[in-house]
């Protein structure tokens, strides 16, 4: 190229934008008129002067270092914003830049044209993006239509191993396995073709390889953007080694283990109260949130975080069941009750799941008395009809129950992605999850598994139909007691509860006190006053100069003194001579049930709580006086 040529100097002189020519030793070798009035430096200033004299001193040496590195492997850079470039005027100003590079051959040398832009007038819209994007947790990689990344954030460098200038204006491909860069290729220009949204866990099994070529698993989500009439690739990239290792080991562990002998019901009690505590604390507090926030993005936020609360809470309860029933610490109660007792509770909570994504729940009033421990049953319709709304994305979930002979059976109905006849005998094994298209892979595929061990042990028949495309039938037959002759079709069965005046005092009994803080922060935040203790003696000794008895009692089953949420109760009533309503919660799933059923006029809740359900019983409970059944 014949820099002194009229057509090169035509060139460089219409450009909109300030260029130069640099050696490869870094002195200026051609400036445009636009250069001259960006830096404030005639052309005759600049030429034969290193190129660095155009940046702020601070950046001088590194950039130095950049440019012999950059000089080793010459290469395209689009201009982009994201890398924190600066360039500086003769009279000292500094400015924020967008600078494009580009490599050209003269003759034996490697001269190297660039573009600058001052990009300092930007709007603070875009600068609060460029601090959200290397504030994010995971690494983002931009994407242009060519497939070359054009924006990188700090956690990108971090997970690659590359500094963002040698990540930049290269091809994606490179952070990819040699095996699968091609076919990447044409999967890239599909994508661009089609562009659409896709999220993290389709279920694909990817990988990535950093700049010492190790290879690492990842999951990418990948979002179209359209800018300044091209399209570009948003992609949130996460190293998922360590879950992946988890998964591997929890795998290997099911594989080998043997069922734990006794000493693992102790062991697991244990377990279940102390990783159910911080969740208790997280959700208290979501819920005080909740209450406080008013703006829609931050309700918007809040929601999310219950979303993955409600997510940790349904695995914590997954692998806790199933280490209980390896252990064999599961041990069924069995008695007559009605089946509409147990449907009629657990009604509202799946209408509220199904609401969420915009779906119908149906459950139907039926007065059959049946036999069976409620609490497992409820468990099992638990898993079945939360999986039925997880798999489903429109349409309906329903409830229904018919007599077939002597035994009822309930019936979990929907209209999602339905099971192909050959994974119909697989569903319920530990672990396994469907990857029809269109399925949601959210947790480790322990519910069925569940499902069906509890099932076993009640003596109950769990049977499936299904239809790919049109949805699946789970049933679970239990024997009938007998029928009850009429139903109240007026009552209520998906009951709501009515709106009172949240006011009253609470007793709070709980001695762990970031879980008491969170507490005091719900409550109060409901409108009640709360009164604190940390055991049963520290109950009695903060009522005894009560002129009125609290309202509620709230305590917590296992307490510091080695006392419990029954004798504290138990001291309070006997102190006021009233049996005052009481919600005993514990994460404790072994003998706790046993003791707190004695305990009349009391609700025992499963940490974590979900504190709509809480609030809402406690507002029927404080003016009442009393505490209705969950079984």
């Amino acid at each position: 190229m014949d820099l002194s040529s009229k057509a090169a100097q035509q060139l460089l002189s219409s450009a909109s934008e300030a260029m130069l020519v640099v050696s490869a030793n870094g002195e200026i070798l051609v400036a445009n008129r636009q250069a001259e009035s960006l830096f404030r430096y005639s052309v005759e200033e600049m030429i034969g002067k290193p190129v660095e004299i155009l940046m702020p001193e601070a950046s001088r040496s590194q950039h130095a270092q950049h440019r012999e590195r950059y000089r080793g492997a010459p290469h395209a850079r689009p201009l982009v914003s994201g890398l924190n470039l600066q360039g500086r005027k003769k009279d000292g100003e500094t400015f924020d830049a967008e600078i494009s590079l580009t490599p050209v051959e003269d003759g034996e040398e490697t001269l190297v044209a660039s573009t600058i832009r001052d990009i300092s007038d930007r709007d603070s819209g875009e600068s609060y993006f460029r601090e959200l994007l290397q504030a994010a947790p995971d690494a983002m990689i931009i994407v242009d239509e060519d497939g070359r990344i054009a924006i990188a954030n700090d956690q990108s460098e971090i997970m690659f191993g590359y500094p963002r200038d040698e990540l930049v204006g290269q091809p994606i491909e490179m952070l990819l396995p040699d095996s699968v860069r091609k076919r990447h290729v044409k999967h890239r220009r599909g994508f661009v073709e089609d562009p659409r949204l896709r999220p993290m866990g389709t279920g694909m099994e990817l990988y990535a390889v950093r700049a010492d070529g190790s290879e690492f698993p990842v999951e990418i989500s990948l979002s179209p953007v359209r800018s300044a009439g091209s399209t570009f690739v948003s992609s949130v990239i996460r190293d998922v080694t360590e879950r992946k290792t988890m998964e591997a080991e929890l795998i290997e562990a099911r594989q080998v283990a043997e069922r734990a002998h006794k000493a693992n019901t102790a062991f697991l009690a244990a377990a279940s109260h102390d990783l159910r505590q911080p969740v208790q604390a997280l959700s208290l507090l979501n819920g005080a949130l909740r209450r406080t926030a008013k703006d829609e993005l931050s309700q918007e936020m809040i929601q999310s975080q219950q979303n993955s609360l409600d997510a940790m809470t349904n695995l914590l309860n997954s692998l806790l069941d199933i280490s209980r029933l390896d252990a064999g610490a599961v041990k069924p109660e069995i008695e007559d009750f009605p089946v509409r007792r147990l449907i009629d509770r657990l009604s509202a909570e799946f209408s509220r799941q199904a609401r969420q994504k915009h779906l119908i729940f149906l459950a139907e009033p039926n007065g059959t008395v049946i036999r069976s421990d409620p609490n497992l049953l409820s468990e099992i319709i638990q898993n079945l009809v939360s999986n039925a709304i997880r798999y489903t994305e429109r349409g309906e979930v329903s409830l229904t129950l018919q007599k077939r002979e002597n035994k009822l059976s309930i019936d979990i109905r929907d209209t999602g992605i339905g099971i192909a006849d050959e994974h119909l005998g697989e569903i319920f094994r530990e672990f396994h999850q469907l990857n029809n298209p269109g399925s949601n892979n959210e947790g480790f595929g322990l519910g069925l598994a569940i499902v069906s061990r509890l099932a076993e042990l009640l003596g109950h028949k769990v049977r499936v139909i299904s239809e790919v495309g049109k949805g699946s039938c789970f049933s679970v037959v239990v024997p009938i007691v007998h029928e009850q002759a009429a139903i109240d079709e007026d009552a209520p069965h998906n009951a709501t509860i009515a709106a009172h005046n949240t006011s009253g005092l609470i007793l709070l009994i709980e001695d762990d006190r970031s879980v008491s803080s969170a507490w005091t922060l719900l409550l109060k935040a409901e409108g009640y006053d709360v009164l604190l203790a940390e055991t049963a003696d520290d109950a009695s000794i903060a009522i005894a100069n009560l002129d009125n008895a609290p309202d509620l009692i709230i305590s917590d089953y296992h307490l510091l003194d080695g006392s419990n949420g029954v004798e504290a109760v138990e001291r309070v009533r006997e102190h006021f001579g009233r049996n005052l309503p009481a919600f005993i919660v514990s994460g404790d799933t072994s003998k706790v049930v046993d003791d707190a059923k004695r305990l009349r006029n009391s609700l025992l809740m499963s940490k974590p709580v979900h504190t709509d359900e809480l609030l809402a019983l406690a507002a029927e409970a404080i003016p009442s006086g009393s505490v209705s059944s969950v079984t």
